[in-house]
């Protein structure tokens, strides 16, 4: 998972967020926790196409599975999802992906799903876009596997979807936001915590990240 640098200070204590993830303006939540928007953001510069949408909030704590009207889940079947993270030279992280990938699929039931790398890996948007058109997609959604709304959620990730896109015209996407301050992440770092503390007490074996790196241990 990619690590941006992101300071509390700098969040702006009242938000009022548009969405544009449905395909139309929707007033977001005042001031939600896990999507709170830096001072510094020049989303309100950000120019949309009628092919692209650049989500920061969904306004159900980014968890909602129905579209606001009601009439059907949120990630139809001709919708492509898209996890896509930093990548990396080392292929254990890489492959970590994949398995998160497949994780999610068989929990959300979701039929298009793709892994890609922005950079240093394959495969890339590029690939995963084909992919998901190959499929039947005529959406793609994009969904950052980072934290915070940095560099990469801001211009990199974009400029590549871009690109991909222009070979599959007539195919609209969405980049999501990316996981952010999140209440359930709590759960994911504590839960983290406590098993590596059952681990250096002996009542563990080491998970699946730290399996034979030896780097779980008090120093």
């Amino acid at each position: 998972m990619g690590l941006e640098s992101f300071s509390i200070s700098s969040v702006s204590p009242l938000i009022l967020a548009k969405s544009r993830c449905s395909g139309r303006e929707t007033t977001a939540r005042r001031n939600p926790r896990w999507a709170l928007t830096p001072k510094s953001s020049n989303l309100q510069n950000v120019k949309y196409s009628s092919r692209r949408s650049l989500c920061l909030n969904s306004g159900d704590g980014g968890i909602m599975k129905t579209n606001p009207r009601g009439n059907g889940v949120f990630v139809g079947d001709k919708d492509g999802v898209i996890i896509v993270d930093h990548g990396s030279r080392r292929k254990e992280s890489n492959l970590m992906l994949n398995e998160f990938v497949a994780m999610f699929r068989d929990k959300t039931g979701y039929l298009i799903v793709e892994p890609a790398h922005m950079e240093l890996a394959e495969p890339s948007i590029r690939d995963a876009f084909g992919l998901c058109v190959q499929q039947g997609a005529n959406r793609v959604i994009v969904s950052p596997f980072f934290l915070f709304p940095g560099r990469h959620w801001h211009r990199d990730i974009p400029t590549l979807t871009d690109e991909a896109a222009k070979e599959h015209p007539g195919v609209s996407y969405l980049i999501t936001a990316p996981l952010g301050l999140h209440e359930l992440l709590v759960d994911v770092m504590n839960d983290r915590i406590n098993y590596c503390l059952s681990h250096i007490a002996g009542d563990a074996n080491e998970c699946a990240v730290c399996v034979g790196t030896s780097k779980c241990k008090l120093y």
